[in-house]
């Protein structure tokens, strides 16, 4: 009697670890610091005239509290509830857990490229490097028979169709003020590309507002139905490295809140209910040791090669914030992307190991 109950128990185990996730959404916010995740808002830079625009009260009243479990609440409300609860966050450094770039440039056309080839090219040294000669985990899983078709990307960068190699990589890459919708648009997508091309441009043609690269992947999203979709949020970065902290944590917040938006879809939606997967990071970090440094990044500022990164689906144990002495690299992601969906990134060049502790229940 007990040989026979035991083959039920074993298939039970083999039913409970088997592949869940079908769908992956990767969102990066560009430069957005550690400090910023972990801690809320720096009363330092709040308070310089240099960096506050003249607003301090609103930055205070919209974003402080004395306690800064409090102040990280909220300026990213649905990362610090719903992710905290349900899934993974790595990079408090206070508490001893490390997340690294593992190139040693510090910005960001080598920081996307080490998180999507999940290599460290030595040579891809510049923002204005060619198209990637170094295989993603994008095009990978693009070219497996179940995804195949299936995979789109969406940067306020112009870089990314560089990045991506969206010539080689076969799948969408729209970038900075890219139309979307092809030759046949929805009347939505017209509007956004209306919209887009008119609208006020900050930073110049080499990037575009957030939302419109948020609702053109949300107009994917509900349309065509991705199985794996990349969304490169850019204003974080850009309003650093003006000195503007309240457009740079409005910005942060307002990630957050796509995120919420993103996630409240995909839990509503048959295709990716209960199958899909979010994982979020950033391409580097920026300074601190030296506050005035916040505004920047690159191998000459301090902790700029300091990161940190959240993961939540049906593979991820809801641990929340990870709070255990460890050290983990940027290269790791690409072969973690792969490792959700089931499969495991193989190319030309070297290949990171995944972070294993992701998966451990």
């Amino acid at each position: 009697m007990k040989k026979l109950l035991l083959i039920p128990f074993i298939l039970i185990s083999v039913l409970s670890t088997a592949q869940k996730t079908e769908n992956i959404i990767i969102i990066t916010t560009d430069g957005f610091r550690w400090q910023e995740v972990f801690k809320g808002m720096d009363p330092a830079i709040a308070n310089d005239k240099t960096f506050n625009q003249g607003d301090s009260t609103y930055i205070y009243k919209k974003y402080y509290s004395s306690d800064f479990k409090e102040s990280r609440k909220k300026l990213m409300p649905f990362l610090w509830s719903e992710i905290a609860s349900k899934g993974q966050i790595y990079g408090n450094r206070d508490l001893g857990n490390k997340v690294d770039v593992s190139n040693p440039y510090w910005f960001s056309y080598p920081g996307y490229s080490e998180i999507m080839t999940g290599n460290v090219d030595l040579l891809v040294n510049s923002n204005s490097y060619k198209a990637n000669p170094n295989v993603n985990v994008l095009e990978f899983l693009n070219q497996q028979s179940k995804i195949k078709g299936k995979t789109a990307a969406f940067g306020a960068w112009d870089a990314f169709d560089r990045i991506l190699n969206e010539k080689r990589s076969n799948f969408p890459v729209i970038s900075a003020f890219d139309p979307v919708g092809g030759n046949k648009p929805t009347a939505v997508q017209n509007l956004l590309n209306e919209m887009r091309d008119n609208s006020f441009k900050p930073f110049h043609e080499d990037e575009c507002l957030d939302v419109f690269t948020h609702y053109e992947a949300i107009s994917e999203l509900k349309t065509n139905k991705p199985k794996v979709l990349y969304i490169a949020y850019g204003e974080t970065d850009e309003w650093a490295h003006s000195g503007h902290y309240r457009s740079y944590l409005d910005a942060a917040n307002q990630v957050d809140s796509w995120i919420k938006e993103i996630w409240n879809f995909v839990q509503n939606d048959p295709q990716y209910k209960n199958k899909t997967t979010l994982l979020i990071t950033v391409d580097h970090g920026r300074g601190d040791k030296t506050k005035s440094e916040w505004t920047s990044h690159g191998d000459k500022i301090a902790g700029a090669s300091e990161i940190w990164f959240a993961a939540m689906g049906p593979e991820i144990a809801p641990k929340g914030e990870i709070k255990t002495e460890s050290q983990f690299y940027q290269k790791q992601f690409a072969q973690t992307i792969a490792k959700i969906m089931g499969y495991t990134f193989t190319a030309e060049h070297p290949v990171a190991s995944e972070v294993k502790e992701v998966f451990d229940k």
